[in-house]
């Protein structure tokens, strides 16, 4: 079962200071419950959290119809900005539609640096990411749908239309294979 994932009004940033982190602050990963992260997302927000949840468009056939959705790129996970010293950090977990924060031992354990900054650089106003604008001819991807989800490839063709053809080691030769640019994560 897929959900159709509409944009929070708030979880996005018009201007880049505005999006910026404040001193102190750390983005944080926090874990939701199944299908639960706009539910998650939008309770955060209304307690004052600074949210981003990225999002791909993802094709999904049903009843021999294919549509295309909005899904999150990390299902059952989106990040938040905190500061342990100043923000009461602990509602978090009793959120409706959160099932945790991430911790290490008894503290939250904050993301690495530049991690959620990169996805936000590549993504749109509506936190849809747009890794197909950073592909290049010959630089190496990593395949994220189908069934060779998670290969490491070499990205031969991008056509205009959002396809691509890759080359993929099996059995000790590269192997041809096309897919949609949006099925890549760009890796250089």
């Amino acid at each position: 079962m897929t959900m159709n994932i509409g944009a929070s009004p708030q979880c996005f940033f018009a201007d880049t200071d505005a999006a910026a982190l404040l001193a102190g602050e750390r983005w944080f990963a926090v874990h939701t419950h199944p299908y639960g992260e706009l539910r998650a997302q939008t309770n955060l927000e209304n307690q004052g959290f600074r949210t981003f949840m990225p999002r791909r468009h993802k094709t999904v056939r049903h009843a021999r119809k294919l549509r295309t959705v909005e899904s999150p790129f990390f299902p059952r996970y989106l990040f938040v900005a905190l500061d342990l010293e100043r923000d009461r950090w602990r509602g978090v977990n009793s959120t409706f539609g959160v099932s945790r924060l991430v911790m290490r031992s008894d503290l939250p354990e904050p993301v690495p640096r530049g991690v959620v900054e990169t996805l936000r650089a590549s993504a749109d106003e509506r936190g849809i990411l747009r890794l197909a604008d950073k592909l290049k001819i010959g630089s190496p991807v990593r395949m994220m749908a189908g069934p060779f989800a998670d290969q490491l490839a070499t990205l031969e063709q991008l056509d205009d239309l959002g396809r691509v053809r890759v080359l993929v080691e099996m059995l000790g030769r590269k192997v041809s294979i096309s897919t949609a640019a949006g099925n890549l994560f760009p890796l250089a």
